[in-house]
């Protein structure tokens, strides 16, 4: 399985500009030397628009937007899959007006004009299928329709079967609130449900500011291995203070232990033993004040190891692309 990941600071509203910074990365991919292209979320148009009238210019008609144009010339060049983030526009039957109050008490009419969602194409360019993100992060609640679940594609070998989502969809639907015992854990339950081998998470995900002279933003990677935590952990719980205390205070260490070991059992969809591959595609640099957290990487995670383990991961401020290759020749 051989998937590049494409990580850079797209500078928001600025359209052609991002998509030809991405093309020149590209670039040096030669046809049929990777199985799938990644970039991250929202990654031409940008991603901090305060409200539906910010964003609505950048708004893309599936299959005919400029991301999609992108993918799929991309796909036919290379004769692989590409997935990418993007702005959809609603159609005109799906747009909402909903009531919301405003900060004197009274109400204002708030429209989703939008949904955030990505495209994955195939090797002739063809469209395969596309989603919708399903846990809106605050930035999207002011312009964005949420998705109705995540969703799995069923691709030819060596990708099989592979799910699909978007940045918060790691994260618990709000107002839900999550532990490290009780979850829950929707991402990964639906993951062992559809007995997924590839899951693709393309994220415009925040730094966590912690450790800045790092140049990988180790708490937040720690954080995504832990979201994911029944892909990898022991049944087991009596040690899941020390694997909080660990995403508290990472060292920068890639082969420090999020969690530790303790006794396999199995249960339903994926059995105990069972790999998964994880590729989180994040976006860098800074928007409207906003620092994101780069570092994209690539875990290997099994059912019943007692921790995750991390393949490959870049740096916070790294703009490029890497091709990862698993398992390693």
């Amino acid at each position: 399985m051989r998937i590049a990941v494409v990580q850079f600071a797209p500078q928001i509203g600025k359209v052609q500009e991002n998509i030809d910074k991405a093309q020149k990365l590209c670039d040096r991919l030669r046809p049929d030397s990777v199985d799938l292209v990644c970039l991250p979320e929202m990654i031409f148009t940008g991603y901090v628009f305060p409200d539906a009238t910010s964003i609505s210019p950048y708004l893309e008609e599936p299959r005919v937007g400029p991301t999609s144009q992108f993918c799929a010339a991309l796909a036919a060049r290379l004769r692989c899959y590409v997935v990418a983030g993007y702005p959809e526009r609603l159609q005109p039957e799906e747009v909402q007006a909903v009531l919301e109050s405003d900060e004197h008490g009274g109400t204002k009419e708030d429209e989703k004009v939008g949904a955030n969602a990505a495209a994955l194409y195939g090797p002739n360019g063809d469209f395969v299928g596309d989603y919708r993100k399903t846990n809106l992060y605050e930035t999207d609640m002011t312009w964005a329709r949420p998705g109705t679940g995540f969703t799995t594609f069923h691709l030819p070998p060596p990708l099989n079967t592979v799910s699909l989502g978007i940045c918060m969809d790691l994260n618990v639907r709000p107002p839900a609130m999550w532990d490290l015992a009780r979850g829950p854990y929707e991402v990964a339950d639906y993951c062992i449900a559809q007995k997924t081998n590839l899951l693709v998470l393309l994220n415009a995900w925040l730094d966590s500011k912690e450790s800045p002279e790092e140049d990988t933003d180790w708490r937040t990677i720690n954080y995504w291995a832990l979201r994911l935590r029944p892909l990898w952990a022991k049944v087991v719980e009596a040690d899941v203070k020390a694997e909080a205390e660990q995403a508290d205070g990472s060292d920068g260490d890639s082969d420090s232990d999020p969690a530790p070991d303790d006794e396999a059992t199995s249960s339903e969809g994926r059995k105990a033993g069972e790999e998964l591959v994880v590729v989180v595609c994040n976006r860098c640099g800074e928007e409207n004040g906003i620092t994101f957290a780069g570092s994209s990487s690539l875990f290997s995670l099994r059912r019943g190891a007692g921790r995750p383990t991390l393949l490959h991961a870049m740096k916070r401020r790294q703009e490029g692309i890497e091709v990862w290759t698993y398992p390693r020749s």
